[in-house]
């Protein structure tokens, strides 16, 4: 390789690690098809010894991760750019710079302008900014999140980032209701648990709230397996139970939380929260098959549904708005809004209504505009209303 070039990437590379100006690196293109080294990625990390740059090795199975002081750093990325890869980008707040070698030992050192202009907190893991805590946690552990040492599996990732963003949204309702006795919350359909050990978690050991909870779910292995996890993590007031949403016997209901429940069984969710006259309902809808087969437009928006795709998505959008106004019209004060990026799940949207007043005349007006969609889009009723009827 040609010196010049690399210390002339080493000098750079150095000065961006001092003056804490890297974000990140990347070496790769490996130099043997038979390593299944796939590439290594550096960034600044600072941690209780100090900061460090933290190396992750891209396996074909696996990754690894490591921390070294600044200097052993820079002498095994230079070991890995002169011997096992052949390309590295470093990505700084004042520029890229790429080392480009080829087989034959050709150099080029290309600069470009910057990618980024911000640097994320170097803290390792970001821990102060997290609302449930990867380390010695039973639950995540038993649930395949991370692995025995803490560490979150490189595939969970996205699902330990939906975990926390869900305690995130929530956490400062519930803490808004400001209850004075016991709170009991109602997850119906709960699945494997993920989201509902994490909320009882946070508002348990974190908020120190007096609270019971229970996870309402049809497969009966899923409950067993939540309520062994439950028991080694100590969650005392943390219980799963087989059953149906619409069908579950619960004697009392102060927040009720459907995830993805699919079609009407989003309705059949917030029909037990009304009736059970919760403080906090909340919902993430999944499938809007009964508003779309209901739907006949006979009037200038029937070219908005005429392709099959077009009419999806409208039907998902006036289903969500009609249970949102059929919550206003029963007391509830709702908000609609993103619960994660689409790149984690296109059913990304969250229903929260909060318990409080209504006039007559706002309860009559809510009914005139929801009576007034139904007419514009051919809809006869909407299931929720059924099911307030019955």
């Amino acid at each position: 390789m040609e010196n010049k070039q690399l210390n002339i990437f080493i000098d750079r590379l150095t000065n961006s690690i001092e003056n804490k100006d890297l974000v990140k690196l990347v070496i790769s293109k490996k130099r043997q098809n038979s390593s299944d080294l796939k590439k290594i990625s550096a960034s600044i990390v600072t941690l209780n010894s100090g900061t460090k740059l933290k190396f992750v090795y891209t396996h074909d199975t696996k990754d690894i991760t490591k921390n070294y002081d600044f200097a052993e750093g820079i002498n095994k990325i230079k070991h890995s750019i002169t011997n096992e890869f052949f390309n590295v980008d470093l990505f700084t707040k004042t520029e890229n710079i790429s080392l480009i070698s080829s087989k034959k030992g050709k150099i080029r050192l290309i600069t470009k302008e910057p990618t980024f202009f911000t640097i994320e907190s170097l803290n390792h893991d970001k821990i102060k900014k997290r609302y449930i805590k990867a380390e010695g946690n039973i639950y995540l552990k038993e649930l395949g999140i991370t692995k025995p040492n803490g560490e979150v599996f490189h595939k969970k990732i996205d699902k330990f980032k939906q975990i926390n963003r869900y305690v995130e949204l929530l956490a400062p309702k519930l803490e808004e209701l400001n209850f004075k006795d016991e709170i009991h919350i109602v997850d119906m359909g709960s699945g494997k648990g993920y989201l509902t050990f994490a909320l009882y978690d946070y508002l348990k050991n974190e908020l120190s709230k007096d609270i019971y909870m229970t996870g309402v779910e049809y497969r009966e292995g899923l409950v067993n397996t939540c309520n062994e996890i439950s028991k080694k993590a100590n969650f005392n007031n943390l219980r799963f139970v087989q059953g149906t949403i619409e069908k579950t016997n619960i004697d009392r209901i102060n927040v009720l939380i459907a995830l993805h429940a699919c079609d009407t069984a989003t309705d059949e969710a917030i029909y037990r929260g009304i009736k059970a006259d919760a403080s906090l309902i909340v919902c993430a809808p999944c499938c809007h098959k009964q508003v779309r087969m209901d739907m006949s437009i006979e009037n200038e928006l029937n070219q908005i549904v005429k392709h099959g795709i077009l009419k999806e998505r409208q039907a998902e959008i006036i289903t969500d708005t009609l249970r949102a106004m059929i919550m206003e019209m029963h007391g509830y004060r709702t908000n609609i809004f993103e619960f994660i990026s689409t790149e984690h799940t296109p059913k990304n949207l969250m229903i929260v209504g909060k318990k409080s007043t209504i006039s007559d005349s706002e309860r009559k007006e809510y009914q005139e505009q929801i009576e007034s969609i139904k007419k514009l889009f051919g809809l006869k009723e909407h299931y929720l209303e059924k099911l307030l009827k019955s």
